[in-house]
């Protein structure tokens, strides 16, 4: 038995999804027929990104498990073949059969398109949002910037989210303007129900004038959705790669306006040991954090996690505890 990893791009506009539904088109359903059509197996793929109706993508990653003699790196070309139009796989090959595309570090990127002009362009209407409303960039590049870095990102999730922890982190909150066409950038280990479409229909409203780019850090810190903008329509976003995250650093500092704290990962691989160390933390965040840290620690392979309140905040704060707490 092989375990493949499939690259796929998609236009999602005539789609209900990536994850197999009942009452319509979805882009798993049609990877799991053609798949299964080229195999004589039955076929079921999971996906990296449940991506959502009309939701496109250059690389989304899709992974199942096959007997077929078919070389790994030629899976490609034959099932395209079997796919509509709208649907390509970009490449295949063979992983371990661990692998599984949501259960690894790794770093999202997603793109949202905004077409600001006065009247539609209707050869870009499958993949951008129209607005005629002028939109400043520059308004709205400073108000994305405070969202780079490890927070609570609870005010940019819609309801019905399955997600137990809604803190994320941003690599990237970029704003850019090439003429007519705006593009937000988002590069982040992780996005909740909605997040890139709430992020882009605030920072639409901030663009406009409708509220002032310090607003968004009032509204990430508020962690309550009735603060932040409406939900962007779907065509304009892209999930454009999934790639691995790469190696931890060895010491990463991580700093809001509710927690601050250092990693220590120097003994990760030698004692498979990460240690915390927290510099300053509101009382009734400490038991969330540690707990969404030592997840992280058991992802990057930890089996001892610890946990010290650091006594030299500002001074050098990678010092080694003395004293840990074994969680």
């Amino acid at each position: 038995m092989k375990r493949i990893k499939l690259v796929v791009a998609y236009d999602g506009t005539r789609y209900c999804g990536f994850q197999f539904q009942k009452n319509g088109p979805t882009i798993e359903a049609e990877l799991n027929r053609a798949l299964s059509e080229l195999t004589g197996e039955e076929i079921r793929v999971t996906g990296a990104s449940r991506t959502d109706a009309g939701v496109h993508a250059l690389g989304n990653i899709a992974v199942f498990s096959t007997e077929t003699r078919i070389p790994p790196e030629k899976i490609c070309y034959a099932v395209n073949s079997r796919l509509p139009e709208d649907i390509v796989v970009q490449s295949s090959e063979e992983v371990p059969a661990s692998y599984h595309p949501r259960k690894c570090n790794s770093v999202k990127t997603y793109e949202y398109r905004i077409l600001n002009r006065q009247f539609p362009d209707p050869t870009r209407r499958l993949n951008c949002c129209f607005c005629h409303w002028f939109l400043e960039e520059g308004r709205m590049q400073e108000a994305a910037a405070c969202l780079e870095g490890e927070h609570d990102f609870s005010s940019f999730c819609s309801a019905g989210s399955q997600a137990e922890d809604t803190v994320r982190k941003l690599y990237e909150a970029s704003v850019k303007r090439e003429g007519d066409l705006i593009t937000i950038r988002l590069a982040g280990n992780g996005f909740l129900y909605n997040m890139v479409r709430i992020i882009a229909g605030t920072l639409m409203s901030i663009g406009q004038g409708t509220l002032p780019p310090e607003r968004m850090k009032e509204i990430l810190n508020a962690r309550d959705r009735r603060q932040a903008g409406v939900k962007a329509p779907a065509e304009g976003l892209t999930l454009i790669s999934i790639t691995p995250a790469g190696e931890p650093e060895v010491y990463e500092r991580n700093i809001n306006d509710w927690i601050d704290y250092s990693l220590d990962r120097s003994e990760l691989y030698t004692k498979k040991r990460m240690i915390m160390l927290i510099h300053r933390c509101k009382e009734e965040e400490r038991e969330r954090m540690i707990a969404h840290v030592k997840k992280q620690a058991l992802w990057d392979g930890a089996e001892e996690f610890l946990v010290q309140n650091s006594e030299n905040s500002g001074k050098n704060p990678l010092t080694r505890p003395e004293e840990c707490t074994i969680i």
